[in-house]
């Protein structure tokens, strides 16, 4: 028998349109909490659309700085649709990662629009010595153009929804390598990352992170812990984000559209030549 797609609702409603009410059934995009646990220690929780949950864990405990390396992470025990605690998911963890200490710094609710609420500051976030990307890959431009249809394309959930943010990881030559949903932009971003620790890949050298919201702070800090040099927006990123990619090296593009795009910090990366340096004012 086959499992309940749980990333999509269906509903009724009743539609307006041009003097006419009918009752028609509607899709919506799942949203349900998710905890992580590993032995007594509550590890977060965070409202997600349900699928990719192993791959949003893993992503999750990486770009929090939980767990640091593909071996820290011993064991995902995923909940079911017929699990009774369905959104709960049980972490093993290396011995050797100090949980007490961690948990005891994150114990926080994240919610599906906002981020992680109660974030450190980005003066903490410096002490945990992020690595700057790689600066020998440059982008072309065109490329970047082409990568908004791609995104749109591949998103099969939010054709029928038209409720979920995307993530989406591309080759630098502009090839789709793997695009995730969720009703939260920083879900979607960590099942990027998460699918991506899971393989070994890390870190993402030459490669371009494609968000279908804006780039906030929360997104920067997990696209340079996961070693992509450019990150992309369809939309604006905030006066914190620009901060972070600045003094962190990052190539940030915001209001990525048709033939247009702003570049707020790490113009090097990219194939453009400007008549005033970025950032010169």
């Amino acid at each position: 028998m086959a499992q309940k797609n749980r990333s999509i609702e269906v509903t009724q409603v009743t539609e307006w349109e041009d003097g006419k009410a009918d009752r028609v059934a509607d899709y919506l995009a799942a949203e349900e909490p998710l905890e992580m646990r590993s032995g007594r220690f509550s590890l977060g929780i965070t409202l997600r659309t349900p699928g990719d949950d192993e791959e949003l864990v893993a992503g999750f405990l990486f770009t929090e700085g939980i767990i640091s390396r593909r071996e820290d992470l011993v064991a995902l025990r995923m909940p079911s649709n017929t699990d009774a605690a369905r959104n709960l998911v049980r972490v093993t963890l290396n011995s050797n990662v100090r949980l007490a200490a961690n948990s005891a710094a994150r114990r926080f609710s994240a919610g599906s629009a906002c981020g992680v609420c109660g974030k450190a500051s980005i003066t903490q976030l410096r002490r945990r010595g992020l690595r700057r990307p790689e600066a020998a890959t440059l982008f072309d431009p065109e490329m970047l153009c082409k990568l908004p249809p791609q995104l749109r394309d591949t998103q099969a959930v939010f054709r029928r929804t038209g409720g979920l943010h995307a993530a989406a990881l591309f080759s630098a030559t502009g090839e789709l390598l793997v695009l995730r949903e969720d009703i939260g932009r920083h879900n979607a971003v960590d099942k990027v990352i998460g699918w991506a620790f899971l393989g070994g890949r890390l870190p993402l050298d030459g490669h371009v992170l494609l968000v279908s919201g804006r780039g906030g702070f929360e997104i920067v800090q997990k696209t340079i812990v996961a070693g992509i040099p450019l990150l992309a927006s369809v939309s604006a990123p905030s006066g914190l984000a620009v901060q972070l990619a600045r003094e962190l090296g990052l190539t940030l593009v915001g209001f990525l559209r048709g033939r247009r795009f702003v570049i707020y910090s790490g113009e090097e990366r990219i194939a453009v030549s400007a008549s005033a340096p970025v950032g010169a004012f």
